[in-house]
């Protein structure tokens, strides 16, 4: 349960000393943006975390942002969040890690929200998606990176805006600070539609940010969300298709990986064999990926998304470099190794085995990004890995480029416990590419649906989400 009320920052304070020091280099960052707002609104969550409360974020902040007519920037409300970060010191949330690294995840959020004429106060609904955000990395110990999307399915405000997910990036104006604690960077959130996130998806956040800073009324310089924008920056501008386009053919996409709703069977092996290690179905009890299979997949996943019913969440991410997260540069080379670590290797004790046969089974959802997974990754000698939400499934399709699989030419198809890897030929890519071409327009399409390349001894199912939410016993 929140409460919104002015806030009792350090312009109030008889002691400063005796105010949390994270917690007061933070508000100093915003003293200097705003100094003639030292006691600006704020929503606080009235139990807090320590103390067993939901709401990982002690308060967001809400400044009045006059913008900048010079720049096209229009007057809005600016969010800013206490929490992810470090801000007393005394392990009551984040381990004590020192000055020297990230103050507790490393970052705060921030959101700029277009102000509309008849608003005399900030609408509070901000506030709520900033803990919804928050509870993610804290219970995933995930964290974000600027160019990151989160794909979250429904209107940010709960209206019937086309402002469905969520782009991140630099605020414009917060500067990283350092903290007794360690250091702080400020991520902005940014609303976009479905069809600039799915540019985002086959290109990369990035570029996609850098569309929207183009376009005054879809965010411009300083990405303020606008939830009454009826239109996308595609149809604002038809030729920024031709730039995204034109991105994907030369670069590809970065994304990496997706947490899905997918199974695989092994054709070539009868259930009964207790020596078995697939996933067999589902509703089975798969063996469990060791500690270092689950860090390679998540290293792969790092700058993916959630695929899940609910309201999706963002991509997962086992490292920080500097509170951030850095993406390889574009090979023809890649590799699944870790960056983290050169010896992330299949665990020993569970054998990999190569199969004659298989059969990959996904949601529609999960499906309809088979042919981004082919053509934005695997075409550039890249990788792209699913991760079941219900277990330890993994499927991992790997181009003939890429280092460090277990999957080989002469035996495409192998398994390392639950994970699959699945090595596909360039030419194999651009035949599937054509028989999975109906999967760009899954409204169209009538589930079960399934693909089989019969000399490949490969077969993909799309099957209804209700096979993956109530599974067998």
């Amino acid at each position: 349960m929140e409460e919104m009320r002015p806030s009792g920052g350090p312009a109030s304070q008889p002691f400063p000393t005796l105010f949390p020091p994270g917690l007061h280099t933070i508000y100093g960052e915003c003293r200097r943006l705003y100094p003639e707002q030292p006691n600006p609104l704020q929503v606080t969550a009235i139990v807090k975390y320590w103390l067993g409360g939901p709401d990982p974020l002690d308060y967001v902040s809400m400044y009045r942002n006059l913008g900048s007519p010079a720049l096209d920037v229009p007057e809005h409300w600016h969010y800013v969040s206490f929490g992810l970060s470090d801000l007393y010191g005394d392990n009551r949330v984040h381990e004590y890690t020192g000055p020297d690294g990230p103050s507790g995840f490393g970052f705060e959020l921030s959101f700029r929200l277009k102000r509309e004429p008849e608003e005399s106060a900030p609408p509070t609904w901000p506030a709520e998606l900033m803990q919804g955000l928050a509870r993610y990395v804290f219970q995933s110990e995930n964290t974000f990176c600027s160019g990151d999307h989160v794909s979250w399915h429904s209107p940010l405000d709960n209206s019937e805006s086309r402002i469905q997910h969520m782009l991140l990036t630099e605020d414009p104006q917060m500067r990283p600070v350092q903290t007794p604690f360690g250091f702080v960077s400020f991520l902005q959130i940014v609303g976009v539609c479905t069809e600039e996130l799915h540019a985002a998806q086959q290109w990369n956040g990035q570029g996609i940010l850098e569309l929207l800073r183009t376009v005054p009324v879809a965010g411009g310089p300083w990405l303020i969300t606008d939830m009454r924008r009826g239109e996308t920056i595609f149809e604002i501008d038809p030729h920024l298709q031709e730039r995204v386009d034109k991105g994907i053919e030369t670069e590809g996409s970065n994304l990496s990986g997706v947490s899905a709703k997918c199974a695989w069977d092994d054709l070539s092996r009868p259930p009964e064999d207790e020596d078995d290690s697939r996933s067999i179905c589902i509703g089975t009890q798969p063996r469990k990926l060791s500690g270092k299979d689950t860090e390679q997949i998540r290293e792969a996943l790092r700058r993916g998304l959630e695929i899940n019913s609910k309201p999706i969440l963002p991509p997962i991410s086992s490292q920080r470099h500097n509170g951030m997260n850095h993406d390889r540069a574009p090979s023809r080379k890649d590799s699944l190794e870790s960056e983290t670590s050169s010896a992330i290797i299949p665990h020993e004790l569970i054998r990999t085995r190569q199969l004659e046969s298989v059969h990959l089974k996904f949601n529609q959802e999960s499906g309809a990004l088979i042919p981004l997974c082919l053509r934005g990754r695997l075409l550039h000698g890249r990788h792209f890995t699913y991760k079941s939400i219900t277990g330890d499934t993994a499927i991992t399709f790997v181009s003939t480029g890429v280092e460090g699989a277990f999957a080989t030419e002469e035996h495409p198809y192998a398994a390392h416990g639950p994970w699959l890897q699945i090595l596909l030929t360039e030419e194999l890519v651009e035949r599937m590419l054509e028989d999975l071409e109906d999967l760009s327009s899954p409204e169209e399409m009538k589930l079960p649906k399934e693909y089989s390349w019969p000399e490949k001894k490969l077969k993909i199912s799309i099957l209804p989400d209700t096979v993956f939410d109530n599974p067998l016993p």
